[in-house]
């Protein structure tokens, strides 16, 4: 039996705005990999460079921003052309040419944080889900609607009909949350990306839409990349879990693994940090003390090391540990946990 070749990998990824007031390391050597099919979540806290990275995959990064170093390896099954899959390095694409235009929005589909933004206000919900459809495919106008009213019901709105003809500020939060899935959708994807999607929606919603997604995935066979803050939420989606703080990897491993033997004191803090069933009545939460530093003010060392309890002196506060396997699937980057530093 074959390995399972992953679909994509991130590989030392350093993206940086060099601005008037110097030079932000919004990512700073982040490494994983996604493999068909499964979902993965990226969490930490605001600010750790979870949304630069997507946007590194995707190219779509605002000036000044770009990518400075490493590689993002993707393997394309749409190359215009080719039958078979390629392996194309993302990060040596320009953001405009021709081939990263036709892997964005049809190999690569994007759920972006605010759904009110993300629709025109001036156009069809209609009119932008079947633009994305003639835009990567030679099929008739006609024909592409019939596929997004298809797509529409397939994410639960009702009479998709109608709600071709609507605008998005016609739509409540929650049916424009699934007309943006539906949109990112639409051209089957191999790979989603869902940034925050549930954060401006209620609590029920919020179900729903997890839910929707869970079930799209596995009948669409699509690899998610999930990035939020809200461990809860990645408990019950992800396979895999990618924890970030300030533009670095500081665990990556199994959901299982990182929830129930977490390694690194970050993700330890931020588990303490989620309430349970067993949380006494009206007491208050564990806090992770300090709070992210400034990012023209990164400190030398582990990233992490001015907020870690278990920071060794001399060695933390000097030196940069690695991101090194624990164990077959799981990958630390603590000097508590192994003495591999870091290589720039």
């Amino acid at each position: 039996m074959s390995e399972v070749k992953p679909l994509l990998s991130v590989e030392k990824l350093k993206t940086c705005f060099e601005l008037d007031e110097g030079t932000v390391k919004a990512v700073d050597g982040v490494s994983f990999k996604l493999y068909p099919s499964k979902i993965l979540g990226i969490v930490g806290e605001s600010g750790c460079g979870k949304s630069i990275t997507i946007k590194s995959i995707l190219r779509i990064l605002e000036k000044p921003g770009r990518i400075t170093s490493g590689k993002i390896m993707f393997h394309s099954t749409k190359s215009p052309g080719k039958a078979e899959s390629e392996l194309v390095d993302l990060a040596q694409l320009e953001p405009h040419c021709k081939q990263i235009r036709s892997i964005r929005g049809n190999e690569i589909a994007l759920i972006p944080q605010e759904p009110m933004a993300a629709f025109s206000p001036v156009h069809t919900i209609g009119n932008q889900i079947t633009e994305a459809v003639l835009l990567h495919s030679s099929i008739g106008s006609s024909e592409a609607q019939q596929i997004v009213i298809k797509c529409l019901r397939e994410v639960g709105i009702p009479n998709p009909e109608r709600c071709m003809e609507m605008y998005s500020w016609e739509l409540s939060g929650g049916l424009r949350q699934r007309a943006l899935i539906s949109m990112a959708l639409v051209c089957e994807p191999s790979l989603l990306i869902a940034d925050e999607p549930t954060t401006a929606i209620d609590v029920t919603t919020q179900a729903q839409i997890l839910n929707l997604l869970r079930i799209l995935q596995k009948d669409h066979n699509t690899a998610i990349i999930f990035i939020t803050h809200d461990l809860g939420v990645i408990s019950q989606l992800a396979d895999d879990v990618v924890v970030m703080y300030l533009g670095r990897v500081m665990e990556v491993g199994p959901v299982d693994d990182i929830f129930h033997n977490p390694q690194h004191p970050y993700t330890k803090a931020l588990l303490k940090s989620i309430p349970t069933i067993n949380t006494v009545n009206r007491s208050w939460l564990p806090t992770i003390e300090g709070s992210i530093p400034h990012a023209f003010h990164r400190p030398k060392g582990c990233p992490f090391h001015q907020r870690c309890q278990d920071v060794i002196p001399g060695l933390c506060d000097q030196k940069t540990p690695a991101l090194h396997p624990v164990t077959d699937h799981q990958s630390v980057s603590c000097f508590k946990i192994h003495d591999f530093v870091d290589q720039p």
